[in-house]
């Protein structure tokens, strides 16, 4: 996917896919977005790092794929996604998986312009629309993904089945 850079304000906003170099980078954002979600009573056991960044992301079978956000050059934020297929909707429709922006880069658009990326993303694969969960204590992303103009779907409950890797 091409970079699509965003002038706001006197500042740039440059979105582009996330590279294996950005390791470091979204790994740090990644721990600061786990001791967000931590102070707001999130038990999970976080466990995501450089290494599994790299297999995980760049390996023979990505997991994920991702957006980098820069302001000013400097990385302050990240989306992570992966396919996913409704049969109800009989649609394809693209998973965000973490939308983090760092303090300093909040009020600058920078979300927003990342969910953008991924909705441009979700047309060029056919899918028709981006779907995602939100911590409930969150009401910061609850606000946030209001004001973009997403839905909640009040009927469903995300529900979870461990699987053994054995």
């Amino acid at each position: 996917m091409p970079e699509k850079p965003v002038k706001l304000r006197m500042e740039q906003v440059r979105i582009r896919p996330i590279a294996a170099a950005d390791a470091d980078a979204v790994c740090t954002m990644s721990l600061n977005f786990r001791h967000y979600l931590e102070a707001l009573g999130d038990t999970d056991d976080y466990q995501f790092d450089r290494e599994r960044y790299l297999t995980e992301g760049f390996g023979a079978d990505p997991a994920f794929g991702g957006f980098l956000a820069e302001l000013n050059g400097r990385a302050v934020g990240y989306l992570l996604h992966c396919p996913c297929y409704n049969s109800d909707l009989a649609c394809r429709e693209l998973m965000v998986i973490d939308l983090w922006v760092e303090p300093a880069g909040r009020r600058h658009g920078v979300g927003k312009a990342l969910m953008e990326a991924a909705c441009d993303l979700a047309r060029q694969r056919g899918a028709t629309r981006l779907i995602w969960s939100v911590f409930k204590p969150n009401r910061l992303a609850y606000d946030f993904y209001q004001r973009i103009g997403g839905v909640m779907i009040e009927e469903l409950d995300w529900m979870t089945l461990p699987v053994s890797r054995d």
